[in-house]
């Protein structure tokens, strides 16, 4: 399968003293529901590897919540959710690879999946690192934000609404930045020897490039996100496979090559 480029190679950061920057194309508006439906194809020809990795997805959250409980901080809810969409990059690895395997024909395998890590894993790790020390930096934000919550006022809707709605502007804007630099970066490192830095940078061009499409595409994830919240994480099982998935392909369909990639 070779890839076809339907616009000139974008490249937003014209220049970097840091790495190099791998251009991307310009995408169309309706680009995140091509990859949805080219994910729900690869989550339905690998029934039993969707629900191992979905189940994974689904009971990381349930532990969040868990020690959300424990604590009795119920303002953390909403940065749980912020970290639960951190951690969901570095850990849809497999995912990727099974799209991957289906892009070169190949019949993909758990163990071929969880070994993905591998193939990059210093610039893998370092991403790692990266969103974990995000993490407990969105973390510090929200126990202060938590810390100004009077501690004489009721728990109820009206005195938590303004530490609701401050949580949700700082989160949401924290999200839109971790939208810029997750966005791409992990397939690159998969299918790439790249280091983490070009990576990184790839991917703030690209969702730079094409603003619009990215923040259609980010929304969608949130909703899946919060639906799987909603329903008790049990929809983790099935959404996030599928937006593992449809993020390979919207990989595929956005950071360019110098030659097409064909597979066959």
């Amino acid at each position: 399968m070779s890839q076809q480029f339907k616009e000139t190679p974008q490249n937003a950061i014209t220049e970097s003293g840091i790495a190099r920057v791998i251009p991307c194309k310009e995408l169309d508006i309706g680009d995140p529901i091509k990859w949805l439906s080219l994910g729900l194809r690869d989550a339905l020809r690998s029934p039993g590897l969707t629900f191992f990795y979905g189940l994974l997805f689904a009971v990381i959250p349930w532990l969040i919540m868990y020690l959300v409980q424990m604590t009795g901080w119920h303002l953390v809810i909403l940065p749980a959710m912020v970290c639960f969409m951190l951690i969901g990059p570095f850990l849809a690895a497999g995912l990727y690879d099974i799209s991957w395997e289906y892009e070169k024909n190949h019949k993909p395998t758990l163990s071929h999946s969880l070994k993905a890590m591998k193939r990059n894993a210093v610039n893998e790790w370092g991403f790692g690192i990266l969103l974990l020390v995000l993490m407990i930096f969105w973390l510090r934000v929200a126990s202060l934000i938590h810390a100004l919550y009077p501690p004489y006022l009721d728990e109820n809707f009206e005195s938590l609404l303004p530490f609701l709605a401050l949580g949700t502007i700082i989160g949401g804007l924290f999200t839109l930045v971790m939208l810029f630099i997750t966005a791409f970066t992990q397939p690159i490192l998969m299918e790439r020897k790249v280091d983490l830095a070009t990576a990184v940078l790839s991917s703030v061009n690209a969702v730079w490039v094409n603003k619009l499409p990215m923040l259609i595409w980010g929304g969608m994830i949130f909703t899946a996100v919060a639906i799987g919240f909603v329903t008790g994480f049990v929809g983790f099982i099935i959404l996030m496979p599928l937006v593992g998935y449809a993020s390979w392909h919207a990989y595929i369909d956005t950071i360019v090559t110098k030659r097409g990639r064909d597979y066959e």
